[in-house]
Order: structure tokens, then C-alpha cells, then sequence
């Protein structure tokens, strides 16, 4: 299943009034199920998104956050474990781009500076999917390398079941006989 259809909440942005509404996303337990299926976590227990969306001139703002409670697997210790994620969201919308908005086009390259503002994602039809924008700030929280808590990687591995201890390195046995030359 394609993840922009695991959470969708179209959301017009044509008759907001001038101080914006507020808006909330839910997911349900039938789509946290998918979308911790196609994020490959142990489970997403809670999954939200919190908005407010005011009008701009050629689209909209959406500001808020996302919250989810999720299970992930420890990459040290392979236990599963709950971590709440807390992500802020600012976007903005906008029907085109205008010539010098957050870029520079130069023939065929699109020149971006760094201190430029991020462009405003494209507003089709005059939605705003506020279903994949949640899923949006669920994936930028999401740790790569989750961690339980309280479990350190150890550098000194030993070696585990069914595995075999690595034969000490033959500089390593020079090294001792230089220390302790034979009588």
C-alpha cells in the first residue's frame, strides 16, 4: 500500500475564514496498524496531528504538531520498547511559485540558498492533505537507531551464541614475545 494513502484528511482551504480554523487529525486503530506495517515499527499505539491553518494569499500556513506513541525495536538489544514522538509543524501552501520565491531558476538548474525560506509545498486543487502531512512529521520523528532506555552499545562485543572467538592477531603474539622473551 502506498503510504500517501494510509492517512488521507483533505482539507479545503477555499472558505477559511480570515483567522484561520483549527483542525485535528486521528488516526484510527485500523490505520495505525497499516502505518506501523509500512514504517516498519512494532506499533503505533496513538498517532495525531494538532493544526491551525490560516489563508495566505495564494494558499495557506499550517501550523502545529504531531504526537504519536510508538513501539520500535532497540538496536542494541532487539527488545521492543515505547517512545513518544513530539514533532512541531510549519508549512506553507501555495497554488504556484513565483519567479525568485525560494530559488533561482538558470536555465535548466534551480539555484537555493540556504538563508532562502523553505518554498511552499504545492496546493492542488485547493486541499491541503492534512492526513500526509502527519504522516510527514511521523517519519521525521521516527529514530533511525532506536535505543531503548538505559541500554548502551558495548565496544568490547563477546561473542554471542553459536559464534566463535576471533584467534588472537599474530602481532599481537609478537608483541607478547617481545615483552616476554623466552629464557
Amino acid at each position: 500500500m502506498r503510504q500517501d494513502r494510509l492517512l488521507t484528511r483533505p482539507f479545503p482551504v477555499s472558505d477559511l475564514p480570515a483567522r484561520g480554523r483549527h483542525v485535528s487529525v486521528e488516526a484510527s486503530p485500523e490505520e495505525c496498524v497499516r502505518i506501523a506495517n509500512a514504517f516498519d515499527l512494532v506499533g503505533v499505539d496513538s498517532l495525531s496531528g494538532t493544526y491551525h491553518v490560516t489563508p495566505t494569499g495564494r494558499g495557506a500556513k499550517v501550523k502545529g504538531k504531531v504526537t504519536a506513541k510508538i513501539r520500535q525495536t532497540c538496536v542494541v538489544s532487539l527488545e521492543p520498547f515505547a517512545t513518544t514522538i513530539d514533532e512541531p509543524v510549519e508549512l506553507a501552501f501555495a497554488t504556484a511559485l513565483l519567479p525568485g520565491e525560494a530559488g533561482v531558476f538558470d536555465g535548466d538548474t534551480l539555484s537555493i540558498s540556504p538563508d532562502d525560506e523553505d518554498p511552499p509545498e504545492p496546493l492542488e486543487g485547493g486541499t491541503i492533505d492534512l492526513g500526509a502531512v502527519t504522516l510527514e512529521f511521523l517519519a521525521l520523528g521516527i529514530d533511525p537507531y532506536p535505543r531503548k532506555p538505559g541500554v548502551e552499545f558495548s565496544a568490547e562485543s563477546q561473542p554471542g551464541e553459536g559464534e566463535e572467538e576471533k584467534a588472537p592477531s599474530p602481532f599481537a603474539a609478537l608483541a607478547k614475545l617481545r615483552r616476554n622473551p623466552p629464557d
